[in-house]
């Protein structure tokens, strides 16, 4: 019986990257257009946000619910934060956020074909390994920052082990926000690592469709803050995110 599950868990799987390729692959012509310009970045991101994202999304069985404070004013400019256990929180941000919005991801990703080549172009890219990468991503948020863009940061900088509920904070997020002294925004998914776990070991074969929650929750300002405050900011936000998956019933 367990061997049946992990075999029909393992199709399952499968089907997820066919979706995720078949949608890259589908609009790659299109994409990479939208990637050749810096300006024409909108483009690129609505095509993952009403394409790309819903097509593997729902392809999956899994149905977005998405929460939003009153106090979110998506004509301002934010720094997002979120937690991160799923490839699928990719897509859910995507589909939960309408303004464009820029990812801070891992230079390892692109290692992927096809997916690599818009990433690249579309993503800012960090090899945490590395000082100069680090420092260069403060250059390229600057940069989205002034063409009105918003800045999306998964603030563990890692996935963190199944067993570890938030992982520590990295500083570059707060270090961003206080920067430019815009706020940032918590985002907790409570239901993704149950859905779709980036672990995949024989003990860790699990994952099924269902309700995938996406709960932005209200900004949090950094008007006046300096890099002396940011481990209290850092401290902050973590107190919020950790209480609120607490109460979305995240374990």
């Amino acid at each position: 019986m367990l061997k049946l599950k992990i075999f029909f868990i393992a199709l399952w799987n499968i089907w997820f990257y066919f979706l995720a390729g078949f949608g890259v692959v589908l609009l790659f012509p299109v994409l990479l257009i939208a990637v050749s310009r810096e300006k024409w970045y909108p483009a690129l991101f609505y095509l993952a946000k009403y394409l790309w994202s819903p097509i593997i999304t729902f392809g999956m069985g899994f149905i977005p619910k998405i929460g939003i404070s009153s106090d979110v004013d998506f004509n301002k400019k934010y720094v997002f934060v979120a937690n991160h256990l799923s490839m699928i929180d990719i897509m859910l941000v995507l589909i939960a956020i309408p303004k464009p919005f820029v990812f801070v991801g891992k230079i390892e990703l692109k290692k992927f074909p096809f997916f690599a080549t818009i990433y690249k172009k579309a993503a800012i890219l960090v090899n945490r390994d590395s000082y100069k990468s680090r420092k260069d991503v403060y250059k390229q948020a600057k940069r989205k920052l002034s063409l009105g863009y918003n800045i999306m940061i998964y603030p563990e900088g890692t996935v963190p082990e199944p067993h570890v509920f938030l992982g520590p904070f990295k500083n570059g997020a707060f270090s961003i926000a206080i920067e430019h002294q815009i706020p940032i925004v918590p985002i907790t998914m409570p239901d993704n690592k149950k859905r779709f776990p980036f672990q995949f070991d024989y003990k860790y074969w699990v994952g099924k469709p269902g309700m995938a929650r996406c709960n932005i929750h209200k900004p949090v300002p950094t008007t006046g803050l300096t890099k002396e405050e940011m481990p209290e900011l850092k401290k902050k936000i973590y107190t919020i995110m950790s209480e609120a998956l607490k109460e979305e019933g995240y374990c």
